[in-house]
């Protein structure tokens, strides 16, 4: 996977914030459920700092004082003072209510339910903090820094621990009525499963998340705790790479009829093992979906920030209210 350091320094180089955009520091935060990383931008000077490491557990306070000493540790290394940074950007991996700075819940750790993650992030470090869930992070760290800085219109599709996605429109991260837009991980596959037709139909995050894919190459008598074993085998891989790919495609064949995006980039583990087989099938399968009238070619390729791709993308959201 490539460093994106230098298409974050490029970008920096050729956009501009506003005022408060063009001095100072921006400061970007990933609090994830299995790492949590920092990174550090001097906007005046297009430099880009970043640190991270990996968690084993912990409380939901616990991971907050390490995050806060993770980003206090790497301003101290370039000497940044906390009053000289002008905004701060958070992406938590979890349901979250951006507009008032709150985590709803964790899917995976205790103690975040309706949690004041903004409020306490503020109070550690004095400067404005925005706070918004991973998937739309990604979308918007990849239509500012990634693969989707030349379009104005995309879907980010996120295939991990849970499935998500993020919503970047009229070159401005969209959150809807309640700020869940791109949540499409939770709506059903259709009324009828086509693989488990004699059940109630599941989601899209039961059915291509991690431990549904994980589930569903058991029961075809591949047990394992791997995906790349699952997504390297002859037989098996291409059976769940042609599963998904199914649903998938009708998943975002209505998605571009909705939005009318110029692209769609998927991203996550489950994306990233299934790499250009997952993509190509996609793409065959589109098509079938769609009627002739508003079918269309829409790009559709894979994330490229990597796994920065949360603390650009808050570092992208900081930027952005700047411009406001």
């Amino acid at each position: 996977m490539n460093d994106p350091q230098p298409l974050v320094q490029d970008r920096l180089a050729h956009n501009s914030w506003g005022f408060l955009g063009s001095q100072g520091y921006i400061l970007g935060m990933d609090i994830g459920g299995y790492g949590l990383r920092a990174a550090l931008r001097d906007v005046q000077n297009h430099t880009y700092h970043r640190t991270s490491r990996e968690i084993s557990g912990g409380s939901a306070n616990q991971l907050l004082a390490a995050s806060l000493e993770q980003a206090r540790e790497l301003m101290r290394q370039y000497d940044v003072a906390p009053e000289r940074l002008v905004r701060i950007g958070v992406g938590f991996a979890g349901p979250v209510d951006a507009r008032r700075g709150i985590v709803q819940r964790s899917h995976r750790i205790s103690g975040w339910e309706q949690f004041p993650l903004k409020d306490h992030i503020e109070d550690a470090f004095g400067a404005v903090t925005l706070l918004d869930n991973d998937a739309n992070l990604i979308a918007l760290g990849e239509a500012t820094f990634g693969v989707g800085h030349s379009v104005q219109n995309l879907f980010y599709l996120h295939l991990s621990s849970g499935v998500g996605g993020g919503l970047v429109l009229n070159g401005r991260l969209y959150h809807g009525a309640t700020t869940m837009a791109g949540e499409v991980g939770h709506a059903v596959v259709g009324a009828i499963d086509p693989i488990y037709p004699n059940e109630p139909p599941r989601t899209l995050e039961q059915r291509l998340s991690i431990s549904g894919i994980l589930q569903r190459a058991a029961e075809l008598g591949h047990p394992t705790n791997l995906l790349s074993d699952i997504f390297s085998d002859a037989q098996i891989g291409p059976q769940i790479i042609g599963e998904a790919a199914d649903l998938l495609a009708v998943r975002l064949s209505q998605i571009i009829a909705l939005i009318d995006p110029e692209m769609i980039i998927l991203g996550g583990v489950v994306a990233r093992q299934g790499g250009d087989a997952l993509i190509a099938a996609i793409k065959t399968r589109i098509p079938v979906y769609m009627a002739s009238l508003i079918e269309r070619p829409v790009q559709i390729v894979p994330s490229v920030l990597g796994f920065e791709s949360v603390s650009i993308g808050a570092l992208a959201l900081a930027l952005e209210s700047l411009r406001d």
